[in-house]
């Protein structure tokens, strides 16, 4: 047998186990028919990104559920991945640009995609060798890029599809355009961001009339372009001028007051200026009215040509020069100061504007029914289950997706248009020609894809679909996503509806949802805030094995969890323990080991019988996604009933070479340990591989070996009855001597009285470990009280009372001087708390915590107090 080192040093184990395990081919699956597939696609990290506590947490809930299934007997595949994410990656190669004094028009579309590619080279698989630190068991050779040939093929492949069935469109309509990436952006990607901000009360004049309209608005730069103001029809104070026209100020130009429902009456004055071209809400009242259109914005941001002598100036600057304006003319009535939601780009933090673009769209209405179907039918389930009426509720209001996306980096829209007849030709391969009038002028679309676009394929593209492979045919559908509640929309709905549309089945059974990691205080982590806790930086000092058991054990599905440093030190603590507890095991083991169970005690019964239990309780609990609940009670497993219990139970047999129970004690404790290490092996990987492999040598590695099932003929009931027993006496008894502040080190005689003779032969087969943790000189276990003295200690237990000689715990003589010393303090304590809080002066001023406190104080005294004369009650007896 192997040694074990005297300390566990992760740093040693860690890259030696994962060298091994990735040596040995481990991870890799191939498909394997005769066992059932269990397949989860990993969530692609962005390919600019670095490892934080959000990717641990999510793929250490993976790696859980990888090795748990590859143990259960599963064809167990974890397909990994990153993400070419394209704006974020495109900003990044312009940044680093800008450094060189460059532009992307200074290199052009080919070298800027040369430069992109060899940033995906550099930073690519950053956060994949991360996850090999944390543990992550994938299949590396199967890692797949968004943008790779396969990935791409499938990208194509869809966005043909769809368009010949109608369902991809290019028109013009309002987008959220970023002023500062260039580019329209999705609903999902604005942060709607509380700012500080103005209500400009504006009068518009009616015509032929000296009558005004009042209204409010927060951006008085875009009334350049209002075509409209609109009133609710019901709303009576505004029924005689529906139909007339107003002024629109500075403009001086007339335009229509116009009745609509979208009006809210009871806000402010019920009236709204209406500018299609910069707001999704007047777009559709101006479609309704068929109201004209007029963009008074560039795409940087600045004024255009239609907003007249304001054409050039930034959007912000405009608004003040509008506002001076408008107060010098008299039509700016009052300013209030207001807060209110901005949307934001979440990639650059700058305001969106709404305009209308000529853009790809995918329509939504068709394929967000069967997506809504297979919620309803629950063949798509969310864990929690609250977390699929936000997917719900997402469907239900949904928009068509605006797909194209003013970038360079990522994938190109496969459109070819016509210069000279203007037909558009989509094909997954460039045409030589015109389909349609056979000119070769032609030129295909400058903008990319929507990143969401590819990764809504990645269950199925990542198995090799367009192509009808061996792996997409066992594998698909995947069986469960693990992923965060923030991207429900961006990410989970839009893979439900693609593989439904392509494959016509579901992507993945079930969506594991967790929340996010908050600093102790609640608070997210952020670079402003400087609140970051580096993942990488905690496997050095503490080692993986304890940031995951920190991280799944503080983790309920669904919900943000705290980042608690001391929790992190309890789980180290764990690893010293079970580490300690397998070398005490070995330490004892002889070179030949018995190899079956013979004669076993109560004891190991028990043991045998809660460890039995526990492998049916945690597979349970992981079937049902319980994660956390599963590790704590292997964790309070192994380290009450295995190391504070049942190796204190079976010391005395150890060291005792003659007992003949001896060899079933030591055959007990290692199959006890090594199905303990199997049940913790998936929260746990390396420190379970290293003490597996020192303490048995039938297998190569426990992350191969057979997850521990229910065996009915370890079921023994009746001894977990009996050990109950002993551990609730042992447990009194030392409240008990804690009580009286009897060391350890201090032997006393222990008597065992009961009628029953049940109670009695439990006791006395137990005698041996009984002894010892009840620190007991000598136990004798009778029917009654005969030969105990009066002054002995009792204890009341179930159908039995534990009784111990007052004289053998303590000097009597002196005991009483002790308490009686103890008894005058306290009541000198209680004296000087309530002089204080009878106080007036010190009532009036201080505060109420410190009163509180000091009302505490007294509680506690007053309870110490009757305990110290309860027990002197006694030793005078």
């Amino acid at each position: 047998m192997k040694e074990l080192a005297k300390n566990y040093d992760p740093s040693i184990v860690e890259e030696r186990l994962y060298e091994k395990w990735m040596e040995k081919k481990y991870f890799h699956t191939e498909v394997d028919k005769s066992k059932k597939p269990f397949c989860i696609v990993m969530p692609p990290p962005n390919i600019t990104g670095q490892l934080h506590m959000g990717h641990a947490l999510d793929n250490t809930m993976q790696d859980i559920l990888i090795r748990w299934k590859r143990m259960a007997g599963f064809n167990a595949l974890w397909v990994p991945g990153i993400d070419h994410a394209s704006i974020s990656t495109e900003l990044k190669v312009v940044q680093k640009m800008a450094s060189e004094g460059l532009t992307k028009d200074d290199v052009g579309r080919e070298g800027f995609l040369d430069r992109a590619w060899a940033w995906k080279e550099e930073y690519g698989g950053i956060i994949l060798n991360q996850l090999r630190k944390l543990g992550c068991s994938c299949d590396w050779d199967r890692v797949r890029f968004t943008m790779d040939e396969g990935c791409s093929d499938a990208v194509l492949e869809t966005f043909c599809r769809l368009y010949e069935k109608g369902y991809i469109y290019r028109g013009e309509k309002i987008i959220n355009w970023c002023p500062e990436c260039q580019t329209t952006i999705s609903d999902a990607e604005v942060n709607h961001i509380d700012t500080a901000g103005h209500f400009y009360h504006i009068d518009y004049p009616i015509v032929g009339s000296d009558e005004k309209l009042r209204l409010a608005t927060t951006r008085p730069e875009t009334m350049l372009g209002d075509t409209a103001v609109a009133v609710h029809p019901k709303d009576e104070r505004y029924q005689h001028l529906i139909g007339k026209n107003c002024i629109l100020p500075l403009l001086n130009k007339e335009i229509p007051i116009i009745a609509d429902e979208y009006v809210d009456r009871e806000f402010g004055t019920g009236v709204v200026k209406i500018t299609p071209a910069h707001d999704p809400n007047d777009f559709e009242v101006g479609l309704r009215h068929d109201l004209p259109c007029i963009g008074v914005m560039n795409d940087d941001g600045t004024m255009n040509e239609l907003a007249g002598e304001y054409a050039g100036m930034d959007r912000y600057e405009c608004r003040k020069a509008i506002v001076e304006r408008l107060k010098a003319e008299g039509y700016l009535i009052r300013i209030e100061d207001i807060t209110h939601a901005v949307g934001c780009h979440e990639r650059c933090n700058v305001a969106i504007e709404p305009m209308i673009k000529m853009q790809w769209f995918v329509k939504m209405d068709e394929m967000a029914k069967p997506a809504m179907e297979v919620y309803e039918n629950q063949k798509v389930r969310f864990v929690p289950d609250r977390f699929g009426k936000v997917y719900m509720h997402w469907l239900e209001n949904i928009r068509d997706w605006c797909i194209s996306r003013q970038l360079w980096w990522g994938h190109r829209i496969p459109a070819y248009y016509c210069a000279d007849c203007g037909h558009i030709t989509v094909s997954k391969h460039t045409p030589e020609k015109c389909e349609k009038c056979g000119s070769t002028n032609i030129r295909q679309d400058e903008d990319t894809l929507d990143t969401w676009f590819s990764s809504a394929l990645w269950p199925f593209s990542t198995l090799g679909w367009p192509e009808n492979t061996e792996e997409l045919q066992h594998f698909y559908p995947t069986s469960t996503l693990v992923t965060g509640y923030d991207i429900i929309f961006f990410w989970v709905i839009r893979m439900v509806f693609s593989g439904l549309e392509q494959i016509g089945e579901i992507p993945f059974h079930d969506v594991l949802i967790h929340g996010l990691i908050r600093d102790e205080q609640g608070r997210k982590f952020s670079k402003s805030l400087g609140n970051g806790i580096d993942p990488l930086e905690v496997i050095a000092n503490y080692g993986s094995d304890p940031l995951r058991l920190m991280l799944i054990t503080g983790n309920a599905p669904g919900n943000d969890m705290r980042f608690y440093w001391e929790r992190l030190d309890n789980c180290r603590n764990f690893c010293n323990k079970i580490w300690n507890a397998t070398r005490f095991v070995m330490m004892n083991m002889d070179e030949k080991q018995e190899t079956k169970l013979l004669m076993p005690t109560s004891a190991d019964k028990w043991i045998l019988s809660k460890v039995n239990t526990l492998a049916k309780e945690v597979a349970d609990n992981m079937e049902h996604y319980e994660l956390a609940l599963a590790a704590q009670k292997v964790y309070d497993f192994l380290w009450d009933e295995f190391c504070d219990w049942y190796i204190e139970m079976v010391k005395p047999r150890l060291y005792n070479k003659e007992d003949k129970t001896r060899e079933v004690a030591l055959w007990t404790l290692k199959t006890v340990l090594i199905n303990a290490l199997k049940l913790l092996h998936p929260f746990m990987p390396f420190i379970t591989e290293e003490l597996f492999m020192h303490i048995q040598d039938a297998e190569e590695s426990i992350m191969i070996s057979q997850w521990p099932v229910f065996k009915e003929e370890w079921n023994y009931k009746e001894n977990e009855t009996e050990i109950d027993t002993i551990k609730e006496a042992v447990r009194n008894i030392r409240n008990i001597r804690a009580e009286m502040n009897v060391p350890p080190s201090k032997k006393v005689q222990v008597y065992v009285v009961s009628e029953k003779e049940d109670i009695c032969k439990i006791f006395e087969h137990s005698k041996v470990f009984f002894k010892t943790l009840a620190y007991a000189s000598e136990v004798m276990v009778q029917r009654n009280r005969e030969g105990i003295g009066e002054d002995a200690v009792s204890i009341v237990i179930s159908e039995a009372t534990i009784y111990m000689p007052l004289a053998e715990l303590v000097d009597i003589s002196k005991e009483i001087e002790r308490l009686e010393k103890e008894r005058e303090k306290m009541l000198k304590e209680i004296e000087r708390v309530e002089k204080k809080l009878a106080n007036q002066g010190f009532v009036a001023k201080a505060p109420q915590s410190l009163i509180d406190e000091e009302k505490a104080k007294g509680e506690k005294y007053k309870a110490v107090l009757a305990q110290v004369e309860e027990h002197l009650s006694q030793m005078k007896k």
